[in-house]
């Protein structure tokens, strides 16, 4: 007896955290999981984005936690409203450090980067998603479709083409690299460590646009074979697939989402 595509993506009766989810990729993954069925948990460090995103979410039951995942507190406060909740089925690590951040000491040439600036985004990119994910392992296991969605990068599979840069005011730091690798690598530890009840993923967004120089948008779309840099808007899909039922036995993967930048 097959299942219909439709029944398989159905997220209707699970709860959905996304971290960062006001934010421009966030608020769109928010969005998918909301059309999907799913109850969606926004957590963001902006309260009146935060509280607009989960108010304009298609569905009813959406929750706005506004949240500083570089603060312990923080991270109490995102596990202590899921619990109230007593559901966590989905649980999207996508809060993160870009290289549009603006922190000090990171998006710059590689002698002027700094260790605080390293540690920083370690702590938000990685360390977060590591507490967030162990802590709220009970209630992923307890409601038998537990899934762990990763917000990885391709500068977390391949090192970074400088060439990109120059001349233009953009940076690639080394933090963002270290942290969405360990991040794609964490993917593979917790897949198995929380098999079989708790499916881990992640994928690696290829360059989204953002209104970047026209000189890396240039280098950048000549690069990728299907021509174009991607928008919020492609990775709807993926992290329905991997949230849901039609990935049911798929775990440990990092799907790359790049218009095939990494495959050449």
């Amino acid at each position: 007896m097959t299942t219909d595509l439709t029944d398989l993506t159905d997220l209707g009766g699970r709860t959905a955290v996304v971290t960062g989810g006001a934010g421009p990729l966030g608020a769109v993954l928010a969005d998918a999981l909301a059309s999907a069925g799913a109850r969606v948990v926004v957590v963001d460090l902006h309260p009146d984005s935060c509280a607009a995103t989960a108010n304009g979410l298609p569905g009813e039951g959406h929750v706005a936690v506004t949240a500083d995942l570089l603060d312990p507190q923080g991270l109490s406060a995102v596990v202590d409203a899921v619990g109230r909740l007593d559901a966590c089925d989905i649980l999207v690590n996508n809060a993160a450090f870009t290289g549009t951040s603006g922190v000090p000491g990171y998006a710059v040439p590689f002698e002027e980067q700094t260790d605080e600036s390293f540690a920083m985004a370690l702590a938000l990119n990685l360390t977060a998603p590591f507490s967030l994910t162990r802590r709220l392992a009970p209630l992923l296991r307890a409601g038998g479709h537990g899934s762990v969605v990763n917000v990885s990068s391709i500068y977390g599979l391949v090192g970074p083409n400088m060439g990109l840069y120059e001349g233009t005011r953009m940076g690639n730091p080394a933090a963002y690299a270290a942290s969405k690798g360990g991040l794609a690598q964490l993917t593979r530890y917790l897949s198995t460590v929380l098999a079989p009840e708790v499916r881990v993923n992640a994928f690696a967004p290829g360059g989204i646009a953002r209104g970047q120089d026209d000189a890396f948008v240039e280098r950048y779309e000549r690069l990728t074979p299907l021509g174009r840099m991607g928008t919020e808007d492609d990775f709807r899909g993926v992290v329905t697939w991997l949230a849901s039922d039609a990935s049911a036995y798929v775990t440990g993967q990092v799907v790359a989402v790049d218009g095939g930048w990494t495959a050449w």
